[in-house]
């Protein structure tokens, strides 16, 4: 794998795990796809760094369990100003 590859995974699960970022935030901080950060995340980090891809799949399994209700929210802040 190439050097600067594992270097942006290793930034990639810094970042998620330092601010509990989603996948899109995460994404658009470093101008990469979601599709990207997925596989930073799910399969080069766990093979640079176990450890760090473990913390960095508990928060987006919590992202992923809020996600409907911060959907939900958004929707009802977009509908109260009408």
């Amino acid at each position: 794998m190439k050097g600067y590859i594992e270097e942006r995974a290793l930034e990639i699960g810094t970042y998620i795990i330092e601010s509990n970022a989603t996948v899109r935030q995460t994404a658009k901080k470093f101008g990469v796809s979601k599709s990207t950060v997925h596989k930073d995340v799910s399969e080069r980090l766990v093979q640079v760094n176990p450890a760090m891809a473990a913390e960095v799949r508990k928060v987006l399994d919590v992202n992923k369990a809020e996600r409907h209700i911060r959907g939900g929210l958004a929707t009802k802040e977009k509908y109260s100003h009408s």
